[in-house]
């Protein structure tokens, strides 16, 4: 029986063993712990918390704004961001739908000049 790191080979009806050849991760040096690891430092969700989203998104295009854009109840009957929060940690589809709406509020505000976080008194489109 031959052991994992090798190969049976028979050139010539002969038999012999031969090493195969593999990666050696002993020899690689292990990562650093007092390095810092990459940042997902292109991605404007990371870091922000999901109250936060909603938070920006109410005072961005206010509740009635934010109802028309993703048609769900808690942004339209008796809106707060608490019930909010309840109902997006629940429904993933709503919650990628408000995360994208965030998104293009974040596009629209470069777009136009105005600084990101800066709230701009609940425009409604």
């Amino acid at each position: 029986m031959l052991s994992a790191g090798f190969d049976a080979v028979q050139p010539d009806g002969g038999f012999f063993v031969r090493r195969r050849q593999c990666q050696n991760h002993a020899m690689q040096t292990p990562p650093d712990p007092l390095t810092p690891k990459p940042t997902q430092s292109r991605n404007p969700l990371h870091g922000l918390t999901l109250e936060a989203i909603v938070t920006q998104l109410s005072a961005h295009y206010g509740w009635a704004g934010l109802g028309e854009r993703v048609p769900v109840r808690c942004f339209t009957s008796d809106p707060s961001v608490a019930s909010s929060l309840k109902f997006l940690r629940k429904t993933p589809w709503a919650r990628e739908k408000v995360e994208g709406l965030y998104l293009f509020m974040l596009r629209e505000q470069r777009r136009s000049g105005v600084q990101p976080g800066v709230q701009t008194g609940g425009q409604s489109w």
